[in-house]
């Protein structure tokens, strides 16, 4: 790797972004993809771009023919976390599943009595207000949140500090009505449509879950779905 892409990939990950390099195997040519915007050497076409993304993804590097050219993509994601507003008992089986799937998480919840190292051992607990909590930790790209108190209080907050950066999974429990009164008092602070439209609520895929454990599946399974596939996360 030449020595000015080295110094802006590092400059890049420390700032939390998602990089790329895409190298030609014969030329020895590179272009660096940061957060979806490329300088350098390789022309980066409509082709490159999509390539970038079904790597970003799937976040697996790979040898492709573009255009004539043999490149190698390197991919450079942000580590998976996974921040959980909420020290509930939907907590205690999401946070073992989630690891397993690859994420550090981190719980915040200012309630002493929740928010216990007996209740989440070897678990990073945040005691601070939520907005406080997260704007120390700097949601990224490969940050997901979601907000399991069912109290305006907390939950807002939490939200509304979300929905400023680039986490790229925002989650939040309550049904319809739930979801609805949230709308309402997110657009009274703000808010528009697009924002809260980013808000997985009610959160996890539909699959009839119903104790701590079921919700959780389908909590880590949508947070699956939109790491990997957001396309159809979306749709």
């Amino acid at each position: 790797m030449k020595l000015t892409n080295l110094k802006a990939l590092n400059e890049a990950r420390a700032d939390g972004k998602s990089v790329m390099l895409f190298s030609n195997v014969d030329t020895g040519e590179e272009t660096l993809l940061i957060d979806g915007e490329g300088s350098g050497e390789v022309e980066v076409t409509l082709a490159i771009k999509e390539a970038a993304t079904r790597a970003h993804n799937e976040d697996k590097g790979r040898l492709v023919e573009i255009d004539s050219q043999r490149l190698f993509i390197q991919v450079f994601n942000p580590a998976r976390r996974l921040v959980i507003v909420g020290a509930v008992h939907i907590a205690q089986p999401l946070i073992p599943m989630a690891r397993l799937a690859g994420y550090d998480v981190t719980v915040i919840d200012p309630r002493g009595a929740w928010a216990t190292p007996e209740r989440f051992p070897g678990i990073e607990i945040d005691r601070r207000w939520p907005d406080e909590a997260l704007e120390d930790i700097k949601p990224d790209s490969r940050t997901a949140i979601v907000t399991l108190t069912h109290d305006p209080k907390l939950d807002d907050p939490a939200l509304m500090t979300a929905l400023k950066s680039s986490a790229f999974y925002i989650g939040a429990l309550g049904g319809k009505k739930t979801a609805g009164k949230r709308a309402e008092r997110l657009t009274e602070a703000g808010f528009s449509t697009t924002d809260f439209a980013r808000i997985r609520g009610p959160v996890g895929l539909d699959i009839g879950a119903i104790s701590p454990a079921e919700i959780a599946v389908s909590i880590v399974g949508q947070i699956t779905e939109t790491l990997h596939r957001p396309e159809r996360a979306t749709a």
